[in-house]
């Protein structure tokens, strides 16, 4: 891999990460598209650190106060609005942690065709219509019940479909929980960040026991960066934006990204 691809590689996960769009889309159709590599495993856990690395220093002071509320809850102090969001991220990063665990792998190797991808961005696409239309966009961060977090926890384990994508299936279900945009979004990256911290555990594991080395160095450092720099970038106009405006832009990029690679394989493009 040149530099040049694990930058753009980088910059790709960045951003769809955060944007309700599938970064894991996206990561399989480049390749497929333009002819590409397949970026490997070891990569894999280099972009998510990225992210991940981006997710803590944007959200820096809440992640400061939920850690050291949630250390006071073995304490016994569960009663400040801190400990509550804490115990509730907890809680609702279970289900998809469980199903990262068991399913993430069958999911992805079953899942990866352009056909199926382009089925489930066109699928979200409608459901997150539906849940624009739907929710009353009330609530605040701290108006979220037990019942919206484990709501939402359990539709973060449908992220593991490629062409879902997390932020997209857990912003959507804030909304059809009445959560205000901004609301859905930080929620979202919240339950985001154990997630994707877990699945760099993993991974790295996985990579030891597979036995990959890092053949060039510069590559991944570069895919690091660029994957921090534009997660960090998407995160912060992700905030901005819902707070003024809809999800429809990013529902009209879905259906229109889903037409495109049924296209590119009816005329035999790809």
């Amino acid at each position: 891999m040149t530099s040049f691809q694990a930058m753009i590689f980088g910059a790709l996960q960045g951003l769809t990460e955060f944007l309700p769009i599938s970064s894991t889309a996206h990561l399989i159709l480049l390749p497929w598209a333009v002819g590409w590599p397949d970026p490997g495993l070891s990569f894999d856990v280099a972009l998510h650190l990225g992210t991940l690395i981006a997710l803590l220093i944007y959200f820096r002071t809440e992640w400061i106060a939920l850690i050291g509320s949630a250390l006071g809850i073995l304490r016994g102090r569960t009663q400040t609005p801190d400990a509550r969001m804490a115990m509730q991220i907890i809680v609702a990063t279970i289900p998809g942690a469980i199903a990262g665990a068991l399913f993430e792998h069958k999911v992805e190797d079953a899942l990866r065709a352009p056909q199926v991808i382009a089925i489930m961005l066109i699928a979200l696409a409608l459901v997150l219509a539906v849940a624009e239309l739907m929710g009353q966009r009330k609530k605040g961060l701290g108006e979220i019940s037990w019942t919206d977090a484990i709501t939402v926890g359990v539709a973060q384990a449908l992220a593991i479909v490629p062409g879902v994508s997390r932020s997209g299936i857990t912003i959507t279900a804030g909304l059809f929980r009445n959560f205000n945009r901004e609301t859905a979004a930080r929620f979202s990256f919240y339950l985001s960040t154990p997630i994707i911290a877990g699945a760099v555990a993993k991974k790295s594991l996985d990579v030891i026991k597979a036995g990959a080395t890092i053949d060039q160095l510069t590559p991944f450092i570069v895919g690091i960066l660029a994957s921090a720099i534009v997660g960090y970038l998407a995160i912060a106009f992700m905030m901005r934006y819902l707070q003024t405006r809809t999800t429809y832009l990013f529902i009209y990029y879905r259906i229109a990204l889903g037409i495109a690679v049924f296209l590119a394989i009816w005329l035999g493009i790809r």
